[in-house]
């Protein structure tokens, strides 16, 4: 079988690892789709969902808040500071850190405070929505 193996770290642990026969994650300007043999390619990616097609023919899904991307013809490395398994997703969690982030962006008295209250505004939605997606499959 045509398989490509996939890693996907967080700063604090290993996320998933193992053989896939696609992967789709977003990439900075759009959806970003790899197949097993794809083009060496390094890129930067954005706050969402990472669906791993897994070489049994399953699905994983795992939120990440952005990162880095590197793919190989035969490995693709996902790295981010922040990876969560689509089972481990917490939307009541979300939605609390969310809320204390519209509260932050409120009373934001200076532009660093506002940047950084946006900034986690974005990858709380972007979280949400990943939850949303993995909560229909």
């Amino acid at each position: 079988m045509n398989t490509i193996h996939v890693d996907v770290v967080s700063a604090e642990e290993s996320i998933y690892s193992g053989e896939a026969r696609f992967v789709a994650l977003p990439g900075e300007s759009g959806e970003l789709g790899i197949y097993p043999r794809h083009t060496p390619l390094i890129t930067r990616i954005k706050a969402g969902s990472v669906r791993i097609e897994t070489a049994d023919g399953g699905e994983e899904f795992v939120f990440v808040a952005g990162g880095i991307l590197e793919v190989q013809p035969d490995c693709v490395t996902v790295l981010s500071d922040t990876a969560i398994r689509g089972k481990d997703l917490d939307e009541e969690k979300a939605n609390a850190a969310k809320a204390a982030a519209e509260e932050a962006l409120k009373n934001a008295k200076s532009e660093i405070d506002m940047a950084r209250a946006t900034s986690e505004l974005a990858v709380l939605a972007a979280q949400l929505s990943a939850l949303r997606k993995y909560r229909k499959k």
